[in-house]
């Protein structure tokens, strides 16, 4: 399998995923978005929410980084500027899902 076949399949996978995820976070938005900040922070503490939140981002950012690195490969034409954009992003695509999660966990 070629590497733009497998590109391919992990984003079909990763929306997949996305998907429910995406569902539950929607709900649960809607359900605390009127609510104070001490019951905001009760949602993000208990374990399930922490879970799935966090699966939830780093699903996402994955899922936008192999598609914002496919219009790099599409749209940019210099190779070193292409590597240069797809390693900054994907390090970006590592950083802020950790730093995030990092956050949660760290809640009381």
């Amino acid at each position: 399998m070629n590497t733009a076949t497998k590109k391919w399949m992990l984003m079909k996978i990763s929306s997949g995923i996305l998907i429910p995820l995406m569902i539950w976070f929607i709900i649960n938005l809607v359900s605390i978005f009127d609510k104070d900040y001490i019951e905001v922070v009760n949602f993000f503490t208990t374990q399930p929410s922490k879970f799935l939140f966090s699966l939830m981002l780093v699903f996402a950012y994955f899922f936008s980084a192999l598609s914002i690195s496919e219009v790099f490969e599409d749209y940019v034409q210099d190779e070193k500027i292409k590597n240069a954009a797809n390693k900054v992003l994907n390090i970006f695509a590592i950083i802020m899902p950790l730093t995030t999660i990092i956050v949660i966990f760290n809640l009381n």
